[in-house]
């Protein structure tokens, strides 16, 4: 039985330690390998997956995860493709909650209830989209609500206080912090005060909160661990597939045995 978002995070949470969450682009290089990759992300101890969406424009995305989403285009990926991606997962035993990661326009597209029937029915728990803001997500959030689908929304360092009421507010699975301004990407050090300006949000909000962004090393791991509910690592993966094309699972599978337990 797959757990939900919400209550991976406060199991993590409970226990004074983050949920250690990897990003990898769906179809990165292809969906058979993405399919090998996830299963070994979970054998290698992560606890919750956020599984990206292709999209042509990333424009929230740095280099490193717009190739991906390229290289993910051109081997064929569709959300179709993803959900079936998904379902696959299901089928061979992978538990972690799946939250997808996507740009508005194709969820659009489809429609917000298709969208989340559909993702439901594959075994996502939920999904970030990360160009709808809460201003504007007032029909999504209606059909998330009415099917218990866990939504995700960002905030950053320059959010103001009552914006961030509006994303707790529209939270259902956890609050993503960007922990830093600009687009996705590894950094070699983490910002001064994020530390505390996670225990501020904490502190301050109703929801559970994970936060990514440039978070890259065992270090950073370990300087972040317990300080927030989940720590998402994505670039420094993207970057390891796109360096090791050939056989990409066993570095991700090294690299997050080494970031899990830094």
């Amino acid at each position: 039985m797959t757990a939900t978002m919400k209550q991976t995070l406060t199991a993590a949470r409970a226990g004074s330690k983050s949920a250690f969450i990897p990003f990898v682009m769906a179809g990165d290089p292809d969906m058979a390998t993405s399919e090998k990759i996830i299963i070994a992300l979970q054998q290698a101890g992560a606890d919750m997956l956020e599984l990206g969406v292709p999209f042509s424009d990333p424009a929230a995305d740095g280099v490193t995860v717009q190739r991906a989403a390229e290289r993910s285009l051109n081997s064929g990926a569709t959300l179709h493709g993803v959900m079936e991606l998904v379902k696959k997962l299901r089928s061979k035993g992978v538990t972690m909650p799946i939250c997808l990661f996507s740009y508005l326009n194709p969820v659009y597209q489809l429609g917000y209830e298709n969208f989340i029937k559909q993702a439901q029915a594959a075994g996502a728990q939920g999904a970030l989209i990360v160009d709808l803001p809460p201003e504007e997500a007032a029909d999504y959030l209606q059909a998330t609500r009415a099917h218990n689908f866990e939504t995700v929304f960002l905030c950053s360092p320059t959010t103001s206080a009552s914006r961030l009421k509006l994303v707790d507010a529209a939270s259902s699975g956890f609050v993503y912090y960007v922990s830093r301004e600009g687009v996705t990407g590894a950094q070699n050090a983490l910002p001064q005060q994020l530390q505390d300006k996670l225990s501020a949000l904490r502190a301050g909000m109703t929801n559970l909160i994970a936060v990514g962004f440039g978070i890259s090393t065992p270090d950073q791991v370990r300087q972040l661990d317990g300080k927030a509910d989940g720590i998402v690592v994505g670039s420094a993966l993207v970057k390891l597939i796109e360096e090791n094309q050939n056989d990409p699972v066993e570095t991700i599978a090294r690299s997050v045995k080494k970031l899990k337990n830094y």
